[in-house]
């Protein structure tokens, strides 16, 4: 896959978060620029870049802006991972991480991060009593280390603003991940009680996000990719 106009891209997914281990896959996530010319004509570039071996995802800058807006976990992270895990980090890259707070809103970050959680703890429910193949109670695992995760760095990103994607203990996450892949009801606690601390605790996040900021942002993105075909006209 060739995409150019990179703006930002670098390591997310289990590598970022300090849960990888051995033969772990590496997940890439960035974001581009289509050439402002072609968002003109009658079909509008591809949004999306997908691809696997390498795992890589790249999200044109306007979808990528739609879905952080909306409070989407997995693009937030791109704009708060440590310096050293970023492969690409342009001018326009960084100005985005400037005003990343500005994508945030109380709602949508409770609604996302916590719904995303939940959604993993119904695939564990749905897996049964745990007695499934070793190939399903390491996914299990894994999907109840992300549930944990979605809470704690929801819940983090909520009550401060900020997100800290590499988890503080690790080694907690993979105990949690084992004792849910032997009992998934294990899980009910800890959903329990984050749904209870985002209900009680008050956000320092504004009501709704900046769109306006963001707005600004991508109009800078378009302008310097703006370069028309004068031989046409």
């Amino acid at each position: 896959m060739t995409v150019t106009n990179i703006l930002l891209s670098g390591v997310v997914g289990s590598t970022a978060y300090g849960l990888a281990h051995e033969g772990s896959d590496v997940d890439r996530l960035g974001l581009f620029a289509a050439p402002t010319e072609e968002l003109h004509g009658l079909r509008t570039p591809k949004e999306s870049h997908v691809t696997t071996s390498p795992d890589r995802t790249l999200h044109e800058a306007a979808k990528w802006c739609r879905l952080a807006l909306g409070g989407n976990p997995t693009v937030m992270e791109l704009v708060w991972l440590p310096d050293e895990l970023y492969e690409v980090r342009t001018p326009l890259g960084d100005e985005l991480i400037g005003i990343r707070a500005s994508f945030l809103s109380a709602g949508r970050v409770r609604d996302a991060y916590l719904g995303y959680a939940t959604q993993q703890f119904r695939r564990l429910l749905g897996r049964g009593d745990g007695s499934f193949s070793a190939d399903t109670r390491r996914r299990t695992a894994k999907h109840a280390r992300h549930l944990k995760r979605l809470c704690e760095q929801g819940y983090e990103l909520y009550r401060t603003g900020a997100l800290t994607v590499r988890v503080e203990d690790p080694e907690a996450y993979h105990r949690f991940g084992e004792q849910v892949a032997a009992d998934p009801e294990a899980a009910t606690p800890l959903l329990s009680h984050f749904e209870a601390a985002f209900a009680e605790t008050p956000s320092a996040l504004p009501a709704q996000p900046d769109e306006a900021a963001a707005e600004a942002w991508l109009r800078r993105v378009r302008r310097r990719f703006y370069a028309p075909d004068l031989s046409t006209v």
